[in-house]
Protein backbone atom coordinates (compact mmCIF):
# COMPACT_ATOMS: atom_id res chain seq x y z
CA UNK A 1 0.00 0.00 0.00
CA UNK A 2 1.15 3.80 -0.58
CA UNK A 3 0.84 4.14 3.41
CA UNK A 4 3.16 1.44 3.98
CA UNK A 5 5.39 2.98 1.46
CA UNK A 6 5.28 6.19 3.08
CA UNK A 7 6.10 5.26 6.48
CA UNK A 8 8.99 3.28 4.86
CA UNK A 9 10.26 6.85 3.54
CA UNK A 10 10.16 7.99 6.80
CA UNK A 11 12.70 5.58 8.17
CA UNK A 12 15.04 6.77 5.91
CA UNK A 13 15.50 3.41 3.62
CA UNK A 14 16.91 3.41 0.04
CA UNK A 15 14.54 0.23 -0.89
CA UNK A 16 11.38 -1.67 -0.21
CA UNK A 17 10.44 -4.96 -0.70
CA UNK A 18 6.85 -4.90 -1.95
CA UNK A 19 4.67 -8.21 -0.74
CA UNK A 20 1.86 -8.90 -2.84
CA UNK A 21 -0.77 -11.93 -3.36
CA UNK A 22 0.28 -13.59 -6.74
CA UNK A 23 -1.61 -16.60 -6.97
CA UNK A 24 -5.25 -15.90 -8.13
CA UNK A 25 -6.74 -18.37 -6.04
CA UNK A 26 -5.14 -16.69 -2.94
CA UNK A 27 -6.24 -13.59 -3.53
CA UNK A 28 -9.57 -14.71 -4.09
CA UNK A 29 -10.28 -17.08 -0.93
CA UNK A 30 -7.80 -15.56 1.56
CA UNK A 31 -7.62 -12.50 0.75
CA UNK A 32 -11.15 -12.41 -0.46
CA UNK A 33 -10.30 -9.10 -3.00
CA UNK A 34 -10.87 -9.14 -6.83
CA UNK A 35 -8.09 -9.62 -8.43
CA UNK A 36 -7.89 -6.30 -10.43
CA UNK A 37 -7.30 -4.49 -6.57
CA UNK A 38 -4.21 -6.56 -6.00
CA UNK A 39 -2.91 -5.52 -9.14
CA UNK A 40 -3.67 -2.05 -9.46
CA UNK A 41 -2.52 -1.04 -5.27
CA UNK A 42 0.92 -2.58 -6.84
CA UNK A 43 0.81 -0.98 -9.37
CA UNK A 44 0.33 2.80 -7.28
CA UNK A 45 2.56 1.69 -4.79
CA UNK A 46 5.49 1.11 -6.85
CA UNK A 47 5.63 3.80 -8.39
CA UNK A 48 5.05 5.88 -5.95
CA UNK A 49 8.06 4.37 -4.00
CA UNK A 50 10.25 5.31 -7.44
CA UNK A 51 9.39 8.17 -7.42
CA UNK A 52 10.09 8.99 -4.11
CA UNK A 53 13.58 7.56 -4.88
CA UNK A 54 13.09 3.96 -3.28
CA UNK A 55 14.60 0.85 -4.94
CA UNK A 56 11.43 -1.70 -5.12
CA UNK A 57 11.99 -5.56 -5.23
CA UNK A 58 8.77 -6.70 -6.21
CA UNK A 59 7.94 -9.52 -3.96
CA UNK A 60 4.39 -11.80 -5.45
CA UNK A 61 4.05 -13.86 -2.42
CA UNK A 62 2.81 -17.60 -3.95
CA UNK A 63 3.74 -17.22 -7.15
CA UNK A 64 4.72 -21.10 -7.48
CA UNK A 65 0.77 -22.19 -6.78
CA UNK A 66 0.04 -19.73 -9.95
CA UNK A 67 -0.15 -20.28 -13.74
CA UNK A 68 3.32 -19.33 -15.22
CA UNK A 69 1.12 -17.84 -18.02
CA UNK A 70 -0.47 -15.82 -15.45
CA UNK A 71 2.00 -15.03 -13.19
CA UNK A 72 4.07 -14.02 -16.19
CA UNK A 73 1.28 -11.58 -17.57
CA UNK A 74 0.58 -9.92 -13.93
CA UNK A 75 4.32 -9.09 -13.24
CA UNK A 76 4.77 -7.76 -16.90
CA UNK A 77 1.45 -5.26 -16.06
CA UNK A 78 2.90 -4.19 -12.87
CA UNK A 79 6.63 -3.70 -14.30
CA UNK A 80 4.69 -1.55 -17.43
CA UNK A 81 2.21 0.38 -15.44
CA UNK A 82 4.15 0.37 -12.29
CA UNK A 83 7.73 0.07 -11.35
CA UNK A 84 10.15 -2.32 -10.79
CA UNK A 85 13.67 -2.97 -9.65
CA UNK A 86 14.20 -6.70 -9.12
CA UNK A 87 11.94 -9.49 -8.88
CA UNK A 88 11.61 -11.88 -6.19
CA UNK A 89 11.26 -15.39 -7.25
CA UNK A 90 8.83 -16.61 -4.43
CA UNK A 91 7.98 -19.91 -3.17
CA UNK A 92 5.85 -19.47 -0.43
CA UNK A 93 5.18 -23.05 0.21
CA UNK A 94 8.36 -25.00 -0.45
CA UNK A 95 6.51 -26.58 -3.50
CA UNK A 96 8.41 -25.76 -6.46
CA UNK A 97 10.83 -28.71 -7.31
CA UNK A 98 14.23 -28.23 -8.60
CA UNK A 99 13.46 -29.61 -11.41
CA UNK A 100 11.43 -26.71 -12.15
CA UNK A 101 13.16 -23.86 -10.40
CA UNK A 102 15.15 -24.11 -12.91
CA UNK A 103 12.55 -23.03 -15.89
CA UNK A 104 10.44 -20.71 -13.76
CA UNK A 105 13.79 -18.41 -12.85
CA UNK A 106 14.87 -18.36 -16.58
CA UNK A 107 10.62 -17.35 -17.61
CA UNK A 108 10.79 -14.87 -15.15
CA UNK A 109 14.37 -12.63 -16.11
CA UNK A 110 13.36 -13.36 -20.00
CA UNK A 111 10.03 -11.65 -19.44
CA UNK A 112 10.82 -9.11 -16.92
CA UNK A 113 14.68 -8.30 -17.74
CA UNK A 114 15.53 -7.35 -14.00
CA UNK A 115 17.78 -8.96 -11.78
CA UNK A 116 16.02 -11.64 -9.82
CA UNK A 117 15.93 -12.55 -6.38
CA UNK A 118 15.36 -16.06 -4.78
CA UNK A 119 12.85 -16.62 -1.55
CA UNK A 120 12.32 -20.06 -1.15
CA UNK A 121 10.80 -22.56 1.59
CA UNK A 122 11.73 -25.67 3.43
CA UNK A 123 8.10 -27.18 3.80
CA UNK A 124 9.79 -30.13 0.92
CA UNK A 125 12.84 -30.11 2.15
CA UNK A 126 14.01 -28.45 -1.17
CA UNK A 127 15.00 -24.57 -0.29
CA UNK A 128 18.84 -24.69 -0.51
CA UNK A 129 18.67 -27.00 -3.62
CA UNK A 130 15.89 -24.70 -5.03
CA UNK A 131 18.49 -21.39 -3.98
CA UNK A 132 21.66 -22.77 -5.52
CA UNK A 133 19.95 -23.60 -9.17
CA UNK A 134 18.51 -20.30 -9.03
CA UNK A 135 21.67 -18.88 -8.98
CA UNK A 136 22.94 -20.76 -11.40
CA UNK A 137 20.07 -19.35 -13.71
CA UNK A 138 21.05 -15.78 -12.64
CA UNK A 139 19.67 -15.01 -9.46
CA UNK A 140 21.46 -12.18 -7.86
CA UNK A 141 20.21 -11.85 -4.27
CA UNK A 142 19.54 -14.93 -2.46
CA UNK A 143 17.21 -14.24 0.76
CA UNK A 144 18.29 -16.76 3.21
CA UNK A 145 18.02 -17.03 7.28
CA UNK A 146 20.22 -17.84 10.58
CA UNK A 147 19.14 -21.80 10.66
CA UNK A 148 16.45 -21.34 8.44
CA UNK A 149 14.03 -19.62 10.78
CA UNK A 150 11.37 -18.94 9.34
CA UNK A 151 7.45 -19.39 9.00
CA UNK A 152 6.29 -23.72 8.95
CA UNK A 153 9.83 -25.37 8.13
CA UNK A 154 11.24 -21.85 7.73
CA UNK A 155 13.68 -20.09 4.70
CA UNK A 156 16.45 -21.90 3.20
CA UNK A 157 19.29 -21.77 5.69
CA UNK A 158 22.32 -19.07 5.32
CA UNK A 159 24.48 -21.86 6.73
CA UNK A 160 23.62 -24.66 4.19
CA UNK A 161 23.04 -22.44 1.25
CA UNK A 162 26.56 -20.53 1.56
CA UNK A 163 28.74 -23.27 2.54
CA UNK A 164 27.52 -25.79 -1.01
CA UNK A 165 27.87 -22.47 -2.75
CA UNK A 166 31.55 -22.25 -1.16
CA UNK A 167 32.56 -26.09 -1.28
CA UNK A 168 30.41 -27.60 -4.40
CA UNK A 169 30.59 -25.04 -6.72
CA UNK A 170 33.73 -22.72 -5.58
CA UNK A 171 31.63 -19.40 -5.13
CA UNK A 172 32.79 -17.67 -2.35
CA UNK A 173 30.52 -14.65 -1.46
CA UNK A 174 33.23 -13.69 1.17
CA UNK A 175 31.15 -14.27 4.26
CA UNK A 176 32.98 -15.64 7.17
CA UNK A 177 31.70 -19.25 7.39
CA UNK A 178 34.14 -20.12 10.41
CA UNK A 179 31.36 -17.47 12.43
CA UNK A 180 28.31 -20.05 11.55
CA UNK A 181 28.08 -21.65 14.91
CA UNK A 182 28.45 -19.43 17.10
CA UNK A 183 25.64 -17.30 15.04
CA UNK A 184 23.55 -20.08 15.03
CA UNK A 185 24.38 -20.74 18.76
CA UNK A 186 22.93 -17.17 19.61
CA UNK A 187 20.00 -16.70 17.43
CA UNK A 188 18.92 -20.17 19.07
CA UNK A 189 18.98 -18.20 22.06
CA UNK A 190 17.22 -14.92 21.42
CA UNK A 191 14.96 -16.44 19.51
CA UNK A 192 14.08 -19.60 22.05
CA UNK A 193 13.96 -21.73 18.83
CA UNK A 194 16.14 -24.82 19.50
CA UNK A 195 17.55 -26.94 16.54
CA UNK A 196 18.18 -30.81 16.25
CA UNK A 197 22.09 -32.04 17.09
CA UNK A 198 21.82 -33.15 13.98
CA UNK A 199 21.40 -30.09 12.20
CA UNK A 200 23.53 -29.59 8.92
CA UNK A 201 26.66 -27.49 9.32
CA UNK A 202 26.14 -26.29 13.41
CA UNK A 203 24.34 -28.84 14.82
CA UNK A 204 25.89 -29.99 18.01
CA UNK A 205 26.74 -33.64 17.64
CA UNK A 206 27.59 -33.28 13.98
CA UNK A 207 31.19 -34.06 14.43
CA UNK A 208 30.59 -36.74 17.41
CA UNK A 209 31.59 -40.05 15.90
CA UNK A 210 29.34 -42.71 16.80
CA UNK A 211 29.60 -45.51 14.78
CA UNK A 212 32.44 -48.08 14.89
CA UNK A 213 33.53 -47.65 11.71
CA UNK A 214 34.27 -44.09 11.52
CA UNK A 215 35.49 -44.37 14.96
CA UNK A 216 38.36 -46.47 13.12
CA UNK A 217 38.80 -43.24 9.98
CA UNK A 218 38.97 -40.95 12.26
CA UNK A 219 41.45 -42.93 14.38
CA UNK A 220 43.70 -43.91 11.60
CA UNK A 221 43.41 -40.80 9.36
CA UNK A 222 44.96 -38.04 12.20
CA UNK A 223 44.92 -34.67 11.06
CA UNK A 224 43.54 -36.06 7.53
CA UNK A 225 39.80 -34.82 8.63
CA UNK A 226 38.51 -34.61 5.37
CA UNK A 227 38.59 -38.48 5.17
CA UNK A 228 35.48 -39.19 7.73
CA UNK A 229 33.95 -35.58 7.26
CA UNK A 230 32.58 -33.94 4.26
CA UNK A 231 34.74 -30.58 5.59
CA UNK A 232 36.96 -29.43 8.20
CA UNK A 233 35.14 -28.18 11.63
CA UNK A 234 36.88 -25.21 11.98
CA UNK A 235 35.25 -24.03 7.95
CA UNK A 236 31.96 -23.48 10.12
CA UNK A 237 33.78 -22.93 13.56
CA UNK A 238 33.07 -26.57 15.20
CA UNK A 239 35.26 -28.33 17.67
CA UNK A 240 37.18 -30.40 16.72
CA UNK A 241 35.70 -34.41 16.14
CA UNK A 242 35.50 -36.66 19.26
CA UNK A 243 34.53 -40.01 19.41
CA UNK A 244 31.19 -40.61 21.47
CA UNK A 245 30.19 -43.80 22.93
CA UNK A 246 26.80 -45.59 21.93
CA UNK A 247 24.87 -48.42 20.40
CA UNK A 248 26.56 -47.87 17.16
CA UNK A 249 30.27 -48.07 18.93
CA UNK A 250 32.98 -50.42 18.10
CA UNK A 251 36.54 -51.85 19.53
CA UNK A 252 38.35 -48.51 18.08
CA UNK A 253 35.76 -46.52 20.23
CA UNK A 254 36.79 -47.95 23.04
CA UNK A 255 40.22 -47.94 22.43
CA UNK A 256 40.15 -44.13 21.96
CA UNK A 257 37.89 -43.67 25.01
CA UNK A 258 40.54 -46.14 26.77
CA UNK A 259 43.50 -43.98 25.52
CA UNK A 260 41.26 -40.58 26.80
CA UNK A 261 41.98 -41.94 30.25
CA UNK A 262 44.99 -43.23 30.60
CA UNK A 263 44.34 -46.86 30.34
CA UNK A 264 46.82 -48.80 27.70
CA UNK A 265 46.86 -52.29 28.80
CA UNK A 266 43.73 -53.79 28.08
CA UNK A 267 43.69 -56.80 25.60
CA UNK A 268 41.09 -57.53 23.02
CA UNK A 269 39.16 -59.70 25.35
CA UNK A 270 38.89 -56.52 27.68
CA UNK A 271 38.02 -53.99 25.02
CA UNK A 272 35.51 -56.46 23.83
CA UNK A 273 33.78 -56.97 26.65
CA UNK A 274 33.97 -53.27 27.44
CA UNK A 275 31.95 -52.96 24.32
CA UNK A 276 29.28 -55.57 24.51
CA UNK A 277 28.17 -53.51 27.79
CA UNK A 278 28.87 -50.00 26.40
CA UNK A 279 26.41 -51.09 23.90
CA UNK A 280 23.89 -52.81 26.19
CA UNK A 281 23.55 -49.47 28.41
CA UNK A 282 23.56 -47.06 25.62
CA UNK A 283 20.50 -49.01 24.21
CA UNK A 284 18.80 -49.32 28.04
CA UNK A 285 19.60 -45.79 28.21
CA UNK A 286 18.48 -44.42 24.76
CA UNK A 287 20.97 -41.96 24.51
CA UNK A 288 25.03 -41.54 24.90
CA UNK A 289 27.50 -42.71 27.69
CA UNK A 290 29.04 -40.19 30.33
CA UNK A 291 32.42 -40.18 31.11
CA UNK A 292 31.45 -41.63 34.92
CA UNK A 293 29.41 -44.96 32.60
CA UNK A 294 31.90 -45.65 30.76
CA UNK A 295 34.60 -45.54 33.67
CA UNK A 296 32.13 -47.40 36.18
CA UNK A 297 32.28 -50.57 32.91
CA UNK A 298 35.97 -50.64 32.79
CA UNK A 299 35.63 -51.26 36.46
CA UNK A 300 33.58 -54.02 36.34
CA UNK A 301 35.57 -55.20 33.40
CA UNK A 302 38.76 -54.88 35.01
CA UNK A 303 38.77 -54.80 38.55
CA UNK A 304 41.70 -52.35 39.80
CA UNK A 305 42.62 -50.75 36.90
CA UNK A 306 40.66 -47.46 37.15
CA UNK A 307 40.39 -45.71 40.96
Amino acid sequence: MVSDVQLALECGVSGVIMEVPASHHLIEKAYRWPVERAIEASIESTRFAHENGLKVTFFPIDATRSTMTQLLDDLETVATNGYVDNVGLVDTFGVCSPHAISYYTRRVRERLGVPVETHFHMDFGMGVANTILAAGEGASVLQTTVSGLGERAGNAPTEETVLALLTMYGYDMGIKTEKFTEIARLVAELSGVRQPANRPVTGERLFNVESGIIATWLKNSGDDLTEPFPYRPELVGQPQPEAVLGKGSGVDSVSIWLGKHGIHDADTSDIEAILVEVKGRSLAKKDLLTDEEFLDIVREVMPGRVS
